[in-house]
């Protein structure tokens, strides 16, 4: 009996080890069963969380409100968040941070910078020389970069989502505007990174809004395809998009709806806040007016009054939308002296004249994007909180030529619904009904390289090329590869922006370098020199384009080949071994079906690139000289985008190889050397 019961012993323990390893597993599943989204306005922001039970729900501040200023109060030993900082403006501007987003991504000589730094002149920006950017010299032992008070941000918003949902939350969605270039976005990311958040994705504001609006109208979106123009005036910027609904089959799913970006113009800085400071600089005006004569200092150098100022004209603009006329009063402005001013509508107006002449510009360059005509766009729609200024109705709805403007959105939070309804489709913990996205390439972006020509006998010169990797408003996520076939040696090529000629010479000195990195290749020579028996087929360097909008340069390889014959009599050791490997892992078993890397790459070398155009008077050279760009795994859907790529790649090597017949199909050898250099 004792036997018995010591032979049971290790079976209870190895049960409660069991319990214990399943236990732990339902612990880490549970820290990813909420999702986030949050929806990064220059003003304010809106969270939203998805968890069991509570489906794409806003998220309540302390103070119970659904929207949060972005506004950071840095102290020595303490710092404040939302409508706490927005508070501590008034007694402390200097150390108090809003409308940081403007700087990121920025060096110290963009425009950008010397414009933050006549709105907010109680602001010190100080000189970082390592990273050529500014950052806020709050006092001698503190200065933060813009990428680190936005983390802050970031950290603060993950904790009202944490206690809203009652559990940890590290996956999250974040919204960017549509105009934000590599730099930018990447900066963006390195704020989420240092707030401890997995970034899912990030969406553009327009996108997320689009979405937003085609999942609560699924049932109306149909075969036949309806364009919506969407126009966003927030805080800080305007952006005009026009999308595309239509029902379209996948593979996965069958017929799901889909948007697809089919145009999009934008104006950096046209919106809610220019408004403001111009009702700030009239008050300004008149509080100095009324004291004058008694040598009273100007109201402008007086940094604490120029913050009351500004709340005042932020709550006169919204006022001016619902009415003719209000009153302005703020009391002990400076010096302990009250101000009251009356201020019309029209005299708002006034101020704003040249802004609302800027309405029309996105509209047009929406349209001149998608190549479309107002015709053919079905409705407009206004977002953002800038659009409920009536002058701004008034002259949108006389340039987009409609009978009335859609009002059917919610302005504050349909950008946040679309994202936190991304969040939860890309998310693991949660099923949701597809829908697919199709973005679009804002700024395109290529290759140009140099290499040596013999034009004539005995006469070389250097030729430059250039090579379209992603076309403007051509789709992404996707990736993309380019082979240079006229190489044995090191070289570098150069990854650049491309024709940018549809911003104007104010927005290219925004916009920063064109130039994105310089590539340098190193052991090319060597690997010529390892296999010179073996004939070249290129180097070739991989390109994604992630769903962030955010490019990477994946590998660089150089691709060598041989053929032997293929005799079934003698069939060496190291073959059957590398078909019992392919076997093993999932390969085919039969002849057609073997060596599935090589005939991935030859595929990549053969088939069309998507969306691709080449530069003018530069095709037929580029065709000698490198191979077009060609996709490397098609787009993959929202729901789960890794996992359907690779399916897709292999039916269709499989489907390459089945149309080859077998006779004239040989084994091929490849040798794939890829340097930690390249």
């Amino acid at each position: 009996m004792a036997a018995t019961v010591r032979r049971q012993r290790p079976r209870r323990l190895a049960c409660w080890a069991l319990m214990a390893v399943l236990l732990a597993d339902l612990l880490a599943l549970s820290d990813t069963l909420a999702v986030m989204s949050v929806d990064l306005g220059s003003e304010s922001m809106k969270v939203a969380i998805v968890k069991p039970g509570v489906p794409m729900e806003i998220v309540l501040n302390k103070e119970s409100r659904r929207k949060t200023p972005v506004t950071v109060t840095l102290k020595e030993n303490e710092r404040f968040f939302g409508d706490s900082a927005a508070s501590m403006a008034i007694k402390n501007p200097k150390a108090t941070l809003r409308y940081f987003q403007h700087l990121l991504g920025k060096q110290e000589g963009n425009p950008h910078v010397a414009l933050y730094r006549a709105r907010f002149p109680e602001h010190e920006l100080g000189f970082d020389p390592q990273r050529q950017t500014v950052h806020f010299q709050i006092s001698p032992q503190l200065q933060f970069s813009p990428e680190e008070v936005l983390g802050m941000v970031l950290n603060y918003s993950r904790s009202l989502a944490e206690d809203f949902a009652e559990q940890p939350i590290k996956d999250a969605v974040i919204t960017v505007p549509a105009f934000f270039n590599q730099a930018e976005r990447r900066a963006v990311l390195q704020a989420a990174r240092m707030a401890g958040l997995k970034v899912l994705q990030l969406i553009n504001d327009n996108t997320a809004t689009a979405l937003s609006y085609g999942v609560f109208r699924r049932k109306d979106i149909n075969t036949t395809a309806q364009n919506v123009m969407f126009y966003d005036m927030g805080s800080g910027s305007t952006v005009c998009t026009i999308v595309t609904y239509q029902t379209v089959k996948t593979k996965e799913a069958g017929m799901q709806p889909q948007l697809q970006i089919r145009g999009v113009g934008f104006d950096r800085t046209l919106g809610g806040l220019e408004m403001e400071l111009r009702l700030r600089e009239h008050l300004a005006r008149l509080f100095n007016r009324q004291r004058k004569g008694q040598g009273a200092k100007d109201v402008r150098e007086n940094p604490r009054a120029m913050a009351k100022l500004l709340r005042e004209a932020n709550r006169l603009k919204t006022v001016l939308s619902a009415n003719a006329d209000h009153m302005a009063q703020i009391e002990g402005l400076m010096d302990d002296v009250d101000f009251k001013a009356k201020v019309t509508r029209a005299e708002f107006e006034e101020l704003c004249a040249d802004l609302f002449e800027r309405v029309p510009g996105p509209v047009q360059q929406a349209l001149q994007s998608a190549e479309m005509n107002l015709d053919e766009v079905e409705q407009v729609i206004l977002v953002g909180g800038a659009t409920r200024v009536p002058k701004v109705q008034e002259v949108l709805l006389k340039a987009v030529g409609k009978e009335e403007l859609g009002k059917n959105i919610n302005a504050d939070e349909a950008a946040a619904m679309g994202a936190v309804y991304q969040a939860a489709a890309l998310s693991k913990a949660f099923k949701v009904k597809p829908f697919v996205v199709r973005d679009a390439v804002i700024y395109p972006i290529l290759v140009e390289f140099t290499r040596e020509v013999e034009e004539e006998p005995g006469v070389r010169s250097l030729k430059h090329n250039k090579r379209v990797l992603f076309s403007r408003m051509g789709p992404y996520p996707q990736r993309k590869v380019i082979t240079f076939n006229r190489y044995n040696h090191d070289f570098n090529f150069h990854i650049n922006y491309g024709d940018l000629g549809f911003l104007g010479p104010e927005d290219l000195r925004v916009f920063g370098s064109q130039n994105l990195t310089t590539v340098k290749l190193k052991g090319v020579g060597e690997s010529f020199k390892k296999y010179p028996d073996y004939e070249s087929k290129g180097i070739k360097a991989h390109f994604n384009l992630d769903e962030s909008g955010v490019l990477s340069l994946i590998r660089v390889e150089s691709v060598f080949e041989t053929l032997v014959e293929d005799s079934p009599e003698e069939e060496s050791t190291l073959t059957k071994l590398g078909n019992t490997i392919s076997s093993l892992f999932g390969g085919g078993t039969t002849p057609d079906t073997k060596e599935n890397g090589t005939d991935t790459v030859q595929e990549e070398e053969e088939s069309p690139a998507e969306g691709s155009k080449d530069e003018p008077g530069e095709q037929a050279e580029l065709k000698e000289e490198a191979e077009a760009p060609v996709e490397d795994t098609s787009p993959p859907p929202p729901t789960e985008p890794k996992e359907a790529a690779v399916p897709e790649e292999e039916k269709a090597t499989e489907k390459e190889n089945e149309e080859k017949p077998e006779a004239q199909k040989p084994v091929v050898y490849r040798a794939l050397v890829t340097r930690s250099g390249f």
